[in-house]
This record gives structure tokens, C-alpha cells and sequence, in this order.
């Protein structure tokens, strides 16, 4: 893994836990030689783990739509910073050109873009990890909705693996190195498919 993207809030949080959590993430980053692929402020959690990886002497490469240019403060500092026209092409050139994904805490922009890279796991569009820092236990209630999704059946149970979590970050990045995708969403069914 060479490049991993992160979605995460463009506001603190409520808790110092939140950017402490997201400069940890960026000196593991810094530590493995992965280079941060992320939305391109200068505000937040996403500022706060794109200082901490430039401090700390790696790369950081931001994607903006360039409506948010001004509003979400484009930092200034950045290995690479690339403008795209929308919201679509940020996403979808995050995808590009990481080789895995992390959320951290963050509002509904931070869980659309997860959720939509968790589809597309299982949908078979890509093979790459996806991740959940779990600073605070912010996603406890969202790990406790994939385990009613399954029980409901509205969720195969073996897309739980793509929900990978963990409060501390070098414990996840392991776990992004050990992943192995499961088999891609299909609606034919046969004895052997599980």
C-alpha cells in the first residue's frame, strides 16, 4: 500500500480525542511510507492529519472540487493539490489513486463518501480496504447498524469484513495489510455459493 485515502470532517469534533486520533493516523502514515490521499482542507480533522503528515516529512495529495476551494480552505502546503469540477470526480479520483480507504469521525459528506466506497467493494468496482478509525468508539453505533443490517438480511454477512475497525491506528493498518475481499454481490444463486 503505497497511497490511502481518508475521508474525514472538516470540523474538529467535540473532543480533543478526534485530532489526536488523526495525527496519530498521520504519523503512521509517515512511519510506513504511505502517502495521504485526501479532500484537500486546511480545517478540521482533514487539516490536522494532512499538517501532521507534512510535519512529520511525507506526502500529502488533496482533491477538490474547486466550489470548495474557499469554503473548505485549500491548503496551501500540499505535496499535490488536484481541482476537479465536482463532487463525483473528487470521489471517484480518490479512488484512482488510493490503494485503500480510512474514515474518520465526520458528518454526513464523511459517511456518504464511506458508505459509497463501501458499495462499490461489494459490487466487485474495486478490491481495496476499507476502514474505520474508531476514535472516541464514534462508529459503535454505525458497527452496531452493519450488525442489524445482517440480522435483518439486508446484509450478506460476509461484507462484515469490509468494516474493518479499530480505535489505534497501527492495529488497523495491519489488518488492511491481512484483508482479502470477499466474493462480489450477485443475485444468481447456486449450492455452492456462500
Amino acid at each position: 500500500m503505497k497511497k490511502l485515502a481518508v475521508f474525514c470532517g472538516s470540523s474538529p469534533g467535540a473532543s480533543e480525542s478526534y485530532i489526536l486520533g488523526a495525527k496519530n493516523l498521520g504519523k503512521e502514515f509517515v512511519k510506513r511510507d504511505i502517502t495521504l490521499v485526501y479532500g484537500g482542507a486546511s480545517v478540521g480533522l482533514m487539516g490536522a492529519i494532512a499538517d501532521t503528515v507534512i510535519e512529520e516529512g511525507g506526502n500529502v495529495i488533496g482533491v477538490m472540487p474547486s466550489f470548495l476551494e474557499k469554503k473548505e480552505i485549500a491548503h496551501k502546503c500540499l505535496t499535490e493539490l488536484i481541482v476537479v469540477d465536482s463532487m463525483h470526480e473528487r470521489k471517484t479520483k480518490m479512488s484512482d489513486l488510493a490503494d485503500g480507504f480510512i474514515a474518520l469521525p465526520g458528518g454526513p459528506g464523511t459517511m456518504e463518501e464511506y458508505f459509497e466506497i463501501f458499495t462499490w467493494s461489494q459490487l466487485g468496482l474495486h478490491q481495496k480496504p476499507c476502514g474505520l478509525l474508531n476514535i472516541n468508539h464514534f462508529f459503535d453505533p454505525l458497527l452496531a447498524l452493519f450488525k442489524h443490517m445482517t440480522k435483518e438480511q439486508f446484509l450478506n454477512e460476509k461484507y462484515l469484513s469490509i468494516a474493518m475497525s479499530d480505535p489505534n491506528p497501527s492495529r488497523l493498518l495491519d489488518q488492511f495489510y491481512a484483508f482479502e475481499p470477499p466474493k462480489v454481490k450477485t443475485y444468481i444463486t447456486s449450492k455452492d455459493e456462500t
